[in-house]
């Protein structure tokens, strides 16, 4: 098949960083955290938590920076910190045109986040009515089916399997 004859059929999303501004708000928070007992949040750790499982991403920072935490007291701090932030993330500019253009024209769009309930209900609340466009969302930190967090494949391929016409690869 010649390039131009390749068509969209479905598109799956990510949300972090993608849809939502919510890379700088989850920055600002582990940031504070680290710094409560003098350490430093590093590009270096976020850029290796980042589409990591829930617990994933908490164990590998407080091992990488020894902190003086268990991974259930950082998430506990991690949650409240994001209750009070995430609610706020801004749609990210051309994020919403490409989503709706999509949705117009009949193109199945889902989402595929490493979030877990929790997260992903806090990280749209101010934005429900874009959100309800998606046909489905596989939340990676919640979801069973799911059994590695990324960059392994699993959450979007879950999400692929999902729709309810399956994508074919061929095309």
């Amino acid at each position: 098949m010649a390039q131009s004859e390749l068509k969209i059929t479905h598109v799956i999303f990510d949300v972090d960083g993608l849809i939502l501004d919510t890379e700088r708000v989850y920055t600002e928070c582990l940031e504070e955290i680290c710094g409560e007992s003098g350490h430093q949040y590093t590009w270096e750790i976020k850029a290796r938590q980042m589409g990591m499982k829930e617990h994933e991403s908490a164990k590998l920072c407080i091992d990488e920076l020894n902190l003086p935490l268990t991974v259930e007291e950082y998430l506990n701090k991690l949650r409240t910190k994001l209750a009070q932030k995430l609610p706020s993330a801004q749609v990210l500019p051309g994020a919403e045109k490409l989503i709706r253009h999509l949705h117009s024209h009949n193109i199945p769009i889902a989402v595929a986040t490493g979030a877990d309930n929790w997260g992903f209900e806090k990280r749209v609340s101010g934005h429900k009515e874009l959100f309800s466009l998606f046909s489905h969302s596989v939340l990676s930190s919640s979801d069973p089916e799911v059994k590695h967090g990324k960059p392994a494949p699993d959450c979007f391929l879950v999400c692929a399997a999902r729709f309810k016409d399956n994508p074919d690869p061929q095309q």
